[in-house]
């Protein structure tokens, strides 16, 4: 088992300890291919990089596009609130639009 490193933004790193954010979704590019399930992922607070959660690989999911994630996993396990209105279109604040359609 292999431990990978990744930074995330301060609201998804609570999310995430807090357990109410169940689904990370990243594209699946070179880095992500190495992950596997039962893997570890340190995730790393973009704000306080002292500030860390190791986190057991349960699970991985893979999908043509986002679009199709949003429509199998209820917006709360992605990282949303209740009132939020969840868009695939969200990503494009993470990736451009290239490399989304790869």
């Amino acid at each position: 088992m292999e431990n990978h490193i990744m930074t995330l933004n301060n609201d998804c790193f609570i999310l995430i300890k807090n357990g109410t954010k169940t689904i990370e979704m990243r594209l699946y590019d070179e880095k992500r291919k190495t992950v596997l399930k039962g893997d570890y992922i340190t995730f790393i607070n973009n704000d306080d990089c002292k500030n860390q959660l190791k986190v057991k690989v349960l699970e991985i999911y893979k999908y043509k596009n986002f679009n199709d994630l949003y429509e199998q996993f209820n917006k709360i396990k992605l990282g949303y609130s209740y009132d939020d209105f969840a868009t695939p279109d969200d990503m494009e604040q993470y990736y451009s639009k290239e490399d989304i359609k790869r």
